[in-house]
């Protein structure tokens, strides 16, 4: 090994996620692994997987899925800036996420919630509708 090169560390696939600041704590990033919320390069995956710099994880963050690329390995949890130099998001899934969020707002404005809530007979009368 050259005095150049630096030792290779291998770091945890849930302790990178968590340490790239995606969860908010070890044990939810394991969870959300466990719960095939995440794949990596395109597979599902466990949470002991090593993780490695290039690779594709595809992760499911309440309505947002982002797809990135992992630049750097750290297995510690640093500021936001410095965890986001961890990895870059593809710009096909900045995209989507964009679009998806347009649709969300658009949802929204189109189907507002009621200005009031349902008198007791409307309530009747949605209870008669839901049992025929």
């Amino acid at each position: 090994m050259n005095e150049n090169e630096q030792p290779a560390i291998q770091v945890r696939l849930d302790k990178w996620l968590w340490a790239a600041r995606f969860y908010k704590t070890r044990a939810i990033s394991k969870e959300m692994i466990n719960g095939g919320k995440v794949h990596y390069n395109g597979q599902r995956t466990k949470s002991s997987k090593f993780a490695e710099i290039g690779a594709t994880i595809r992760l499911r963050q309440g309505y947002d899925e982002k797809e990135i690329v992992i630049k750097k390995l750290s297995e510690y949890r640093q500021k936001g800036s410095i965890a986001q130099t961890l990895y870059e998001e593809t710009p096909q899934s900045i995209a989507k996420r964009e679009t998806y969020a347009e649709q969300r707002r658009l949802n929204i404005l189109n189907n507002p919630a009621p200005d009031q809530k349902p008198d007791k007979k409307q309530r009747r009368q949605i209870m008669r509708f839901k049992e025929s």
